[in-house]
């Protein structure tokens, strides 16, 4: 099987989606995923598969695709390929029609009926042969879309006229501006949704533009002198060392190897203060240098990156549909034959029940088709949920699926953990105590700490291990970390060493008041003290959350006097401490039964809770398997944007109600409306294309709306 993506212009609706699901699917591709709101379609092909016919059939519905190996030429030299294109060519001609309709205007010549079909007829050849054509291999397909309904009423309209026509009654039967002024504000009513999807894409396509750019590549001459010559970043490989200087972008994830620069972030983690970078930092591709110069080597290229990781994280969030989009999916897949049944019912009731014209039951019927909208209710929930993932990544809140956002909408309490999430796990030795039993020096007390600290992955651990590093270590010939415990090492020798927290020395001493206790053959050795400085927008973000109704909580593994500094200095009332991992997993399993409960880590000890809470959050500078272990990561190194991201959750639910309150809302009441001809049918096009641009101006509301209240 081989891994196809496309591209594919001109989806506008969920339905569009459906239509191209059902095209691929039918052809025998399997894992098909399509995405209208970003343009994209993936499947997998068989190796046997004829791309270019079933490109050929997805276009046929009205779509442009494009893709590697595909004649992408032939359709650009197309006329008319655009909906605006459709519009001027069809307004030049609808026009002339709709001047009688102004009132004290009359050209007489133009009430000819000849003369009105003469200027109908390119409009209806160019309409159909976007919507008819449509029309036809959707319903083929059985799954009708929206232009079944235009197509239906325009063919109804122009047939009628050009009948009156021919047998000579033109007065009776005169529906040719009908015809044209559908097809032509339908036309615009289609470039208002591709605008409009477009906005809502507004940030995405931020972060997409700024993986290309130019890079400087050094390479060396056969003397071994510098060379630096510009190339595409795209055409950059792993190894490759690049020259990055003031003002330019990072051409792609790359390692310091010279020099020192300020660099702004905000493209990944929306702060826009910069962070100074030095000698074996991680850049991220897409970030901007504000100031310096330095050489790097790149460490990542094409998808692998940062960047890419992130923006296919986000296209894939798009293509999940959260439960409140179920019912609108199962409406939207019956709404066409349902609107034309209603049509039918209107014509017939209106001619043979209420005796009115023929002529003025068609038109009402006509009006029926061309005023309903199956778009709006399929564009609802994704319009929503595109501005929200955006504004999310925009300012370095990643959610790995749409269904996140939802939940959020519930969430009552926040668990933190407090090492690296509330604190900023940079820790510093301050003090060691060598115990009265200890038969050792100081230099060899730190030797031994040492040793066992280096192959832990906690941040007191690093601290220890960076403050005592020495090369004189002892070999050991067993050693392990237990969890939520600390190191237990066996020397060559057989001795038996320990390094961990006052659980390991409760047969020794009754002081608790320290970070690490150090242990050799059973006999304590001593105690090491460390501290760790609270984050300074932690306490900003517990008042917020406040603010927000939600309920902080403190989960940590360390001793019960430090974690009673910190809740208290935050204003946290309820904490819990000494938790093993598997303590933190109960815990967050029984927070979770009570209420919605969002868990947020750092660590690996946190990866279960993260994995069991109704939420996980994760910080970009976690562990990976927090990282994977969580539906979000914050990713401005620290838990400011975390309101944020709760607060986007909560209110992007709103705005899809308030999407799909309308589109049912329209539906139900122009409908009706128009079978009791209170709408003509050329208000009607005008109106439907329309009711897609409220939903995509509410959704684009999200961008500037407060959301932490």
């Amino acid at each position: 099987m081989e891994k196809v993506n496309w591209k594919v212009k001109g989806m506008s609706c969920t339905n569009c989606a459906l239509s191209v699901d059902k095209v691929l699917t039918g052809s025998g591709m399997q894992d098909v995923k399509v995405n209208f709101m970003s343009g994209e379609a993936s499947f997998s092909a068989p190796a046997n598969a004829n791309k270019k016919n079933i490109q050929k059939e997805v276009e046929a519905l009205g779509y442009e695709v494009s893709g590697e190996g595909l004649e992408t030429e032939q359709k650009s030299k197309k006329i008319f390929s655009k909906p605006l294109q459709r519009f001027w060519f069809c307004f030049v001609f609808t026009a002339p029609l709709m001047l009688h309709m102004i009132p004290g205007v009359h050209i007489h010549f133009l009430m000819n009926p000849y003369v009105q079909l003469g200027l109908t007829i390119p409009v209806f050849i160019v309409g159909m042969g976007y919507f008819g054509k449509s029309a036809i291999l959707s319903l083929s397909k059985g799954i009708p879309n929206m232009n079944v309904l235009v197509a239906l009423g325009a063919l109804a309209a122009f047939g009628y006229s050009l009948y009156g026509t021919l047998i000579g009654e033109p007065e009776n039967y005169l529906f040719y501006e009908t015809t044209a002024t559908i097809l032509t504000l339908v036309f615009f009513g289609n470039w208002l949704e591709d605008r409009s999807v477009e906005t809502t894409q507004a940030a995405l396509k931020k972060l997409a533009i700024s993986q290309k750019t130019m890079a400087n590549l050094i390479a060396f001459d056969e003397n071994h002198q510098e060379l630096v010559f510009p190339v595409e970043n795209t055409s950059l490989k792993v190894g490759d060392i690049v020259l990055i200087k003031n003002g330019e972008t990072v051409p792609m994830d790359c390692k310091i190897l010279w020099g020192e620069a300020s660099i702004n972030e905000a493209i990944i983690s929306g702060e826009s203060v910069p962070v100074i970078k030095k000698m074996n930092d991680l850049l991220i591709g897409g970030s901007m240098v504000e100031s310096g110069t330095i050489k790097a080597y790149i460490t990542a290229v094409g998808e692998s990156t940062v960047l890419a990781h992130i923006l296919n994280l986000v296209k894939e969030a798009q293509t999940e549909k959260p439960p409140v989009q179920q019912l609108a999916d199962k409406i939207s897949a019956i709404f066409v034959p349902t609107v034309i049944g209603i049509a039918l019912l209107t014509i017939i009731g209106t001619y043979f029940i209420a005796s009115l014209p023929f002529s003025t039951s068609l038109l009402r019927g006509i009006a029926v088709l061309v005023i309903s909208c199956p778009c709006a209710m399929g564009l609802a929930t994704p319009a929503a949920i595109a501005v929200g993932l955006g504004r999310a990544a925009r300012n370095g809140v990643l959610f790995k699926n749409a269904r996140s956002l939802e939940i959020f909408k519930s969430i009552k309490q926040v668990v933190f953990d407090k090492t690296g999430t509330l604190t900023t796990g940079k820790f510093t030795v301050t003090n060691f105590t060598l115990s009265p039993t200890a038969t050792i020096d100081e230099a060899t007390f730190k030797q031994i700490a040492f040793s066992l600290e280096k192959y832990a992955n906690h941040p007191i651990a690093n601290a220890i291990a960076a403050a005592w590093k020495t090369k004189d270590d002892i070999r050991w010939q067993k050693i392990e970390e237990q969890k939520g415990l600390g190191m237990f090492a066996t020397d060559k020798e057989g001795n038996t060493y320990v390094a961990g927290s006052f659980k390991v020395a409760t047969q020794h001493t009754t002081d608790h008041s320290h970070n690490v206790y150090v242990l050799k053959n059973n006999i304590l050795l001593g105690y090491i003290d460390v501290a760790d400085e609270i984050r300074p927008e932690a306490k900003e973000v517990i008042a917020t959350l406040k603010r927000m109704g939600l309920q902080p909580i403190l989960l940590s593994g360390d001793k019960k006097e430090k974690c009673a500094i910190v809740a208290n200095e935050l204003g946290i009332t309820a904490f819990y401490y000494e938790q093993t991992p598997a303590n933190k997993l109960d815990k967050i399993g029984a927070l979770s039964v009570q209420a919605p409960t969002v868990m947020v880590g750092d660590g690996i000890n946190d990866a279960p809770a993260l994995a069991k809470a109704t939420v996980g959050v994760s910080l970009s500078d976690a562990s990976q398997i927090a990282m994977q272990s969580a539906q979000v990561v914050l990713m401005n190194h620290g838990i400011k944007n975390l309101p944020l991201a709760l607060g986007l959750g909560k209110h992007t639910y709103l705005t899809i109600k308030e999407n799909l309150f309308w589109a049912f809302a329209y539906n139900i009441v122009a409908i009706p409306v128009a079978a009791f001809g209170y709408l003509n049918p050329t208000f009607g096009a005008l109106v439907m294309g329309l009711s897609d641009v409220v939903l995509a101006v509410n959704s684009i509301r999200l961008n500037f709306k407060r959301v932490t209240r």
